[in-house]
């Protein structure tokens, strides 16, 4: 039995898919961000920093959603999120996890966290070279899909799908969100059909794309 600490929609929520397709038992305990549930004492005792989401596994608090997508990938190989041990395409989906936790999900908290950087809402010089920084990803992604896909290993579904799915759903407010890459777009409603898409919206109340 797992337990997820999660906040809905947020970065939890590639943990909360990969627990779907693994059909693990696990339960929720939501962390309400409206009441400042983050920096509940109880909660930074699991998580100091503050973010979602936790993971209890086998009773120890384990955080990074990148991190926890290799952990449950690689505790349930039958699920196939990962590509088998010691083989290129198990190579190239660490790499794409790791890449993009890096160049994605680190810029899109100066994007809607600007109090991280000291004000209430980004300059507008600052705003505009975050999102050039966030779309970059998208054309070299994009272009990727194009030549490889139509998932990021190629004609397999696999962890790293989720990740840059939940991804792309953060874009949907922005100036130009991720709909207007095809490839990108295709990944996306693949992703967007699989039952454990369509499940977490159910469970986590969701509605928005």
């Amino acid at each position: 039995m797992y337990t997820l600490y999660y906040s809905p929609g947020t970065a939890s929520m590639v943990v909360h898919l990969a627990l779907l397709e693994i059909g693990a038992p696990y339960q929720l305990k939501l962390v309400d961000f409206d009441k400042n549930g983050q920096y509940d004492a109880e909660y930074l005792k699991l998580n100091p920093g503050a973010k979602v989401p936790t993971l209890l596994v086998d009773g120890r608090a384990v955080y990074e959603s990148g991190a926890l997508l290799i952990i449950l990938a690689e505790r349930h190989p039958e699920a196939r999120l990962i590509p088998p041990a010691e083989t290129p395409e198990r190579d190239a989906w660490l790499q794409w996890v790791v890449f993009l936790s890096n160049a994605l999900m680190s810029t899109y908290r100066l994007w809607f966290y600007p109090q991280e950087l000291g004000y209430e809402e980004l300059p507008a010089n600052i705003r505009a070279a975050v999102q050039r920084k966030i779309e970059s990803v998208w054309d070299r992604l994009d272009a990727h899909l194009a030549a490889h896909g139509p998932y990021m290993l190629g004609a397999e579904f696999s962890g790293v799908d989720l990740m840059l799915t939940m991804l792309m759903r953060w874009s949907r407010n922005m100036p130009r969100p991720v709909t207007e890459w095809p490839a990108l777009k295709r990944l996306a409603d693949l992703a967007r059909a699989r039952p454990s898409w369509k499940k977490l919206y159910e469970l986590e109340g969701l509605t928005e794309w």
